[in-house]
């Protein structure tokens, strides 16, 4: 089967990863050191509507650029002015065109919590998260065995972040909850195709335990979508895309909203 992006995605990530031999214990001192993070699942948790998470993502690899040029500090005044519940920010390089500078910019610009979205494969990935001032990270059961996740998953909480676990499906969602998620997202998007699949999302909320609170991520495209998961038990939705290429985002978020 030919290789799929996330597959391309993380060959180079775990590249990289191999590669990064700096002193686990002192990044775990650095991490432990950082004032308290802003609270990403309590501002979701805390939610008496459909809490959006905002996402500020210059390209994708299968659209090439959404907004290139973006300023993230302006971006996220803007998010937050429209009533976002909380960041999102890529800092992957080669594949989205994000930084590490995207995120500390974004975040300093406003009081929004800030999930660092990237490709963690590796301790130093959760840490690095921590250090760069995230109050989140994003684990991906696609691309983590279930012994990598729970093992990151911990040191995530460990160190005072919050964890979003990504999932497509029942077999994944039993991972996360072994991990002891509280916080899951659910990708619409077939990591294989690409396409986006409502059907999934609304299927998947069904079987996540309340205990959780319920993300819907990828190709929500307007009111319309964020209906529909909300009325099928989703606290928030991740949105990207529709924001950064949108001629007004607090409009567009307050549509979400309702």
């Amino acid at each position: 089967m030919a290789a799929t992006y996330l597959d391309t995605i993380l060959d180079h990530h775990r590249a990289v990863a191999a590669a990064d031999t700096r002193p686990i214990e002192r990044l775990l001192d650095d991490a432990r050191a950082m004032p308290a993070a802003r609270g990403f699942r309590a501002a979701l948790a805390g939610c008496d509507r459909l809490g959006v998470i905002a996402e500020i993502k210059r390209r994708s690899p299968s659209k090439g650029d959404l907004n290139a040029g973006l300023d993230p500090a302006a971006m996220a005044r803007t998010y937050e002015s429209g009533g976002a519940a909380c960041l999102s920010v890529l800092t992957d390089v080669e594949h989205f065109g994000g930084s590490v500078d995207d995120l500390q910019s974004a975040r300093a610009a406003c009081s929004l919590p800030v999930i660092r979205k990237d490709f963690t494969v590796g301790e130093r990935d959760v840490l690095d998260a921590r250090i760069m001032g995230a109050d989140c990270v994003l684990l991906i059961a696609a691309a983590l065995d279930p012994g990598e996740l729970t093992r990151l998953h911990a040191l995530a909480v460990d160190v005072g972040l919050d964890v979003l676990v990504e999932i497509h499906d029942e077999r994944e969602l039993e991972h996360a909850l072994t991990a002891d998620a509280t916080l899951v997202g659910v990708n619409q998007r077939d990591l294989v195709t690409f396409q986006v699949d409502h059907a999934r999302a609304v299927r998947m909320a069904g079987v996540i335990p309340d205990h959780a609170v319920k993300v819907a991520e990828s190709g929500v495209r307007g009111t319309d979508d964020a209906r529909s998961l909300r009325a099928a038990g989703y606290d928030a939705v991740l949105v990207g895309e529709t924001l950064v290429t949108s001629s007004d985002p607090a409009a567009s978020i307050a549509g979400l909203i309702g």
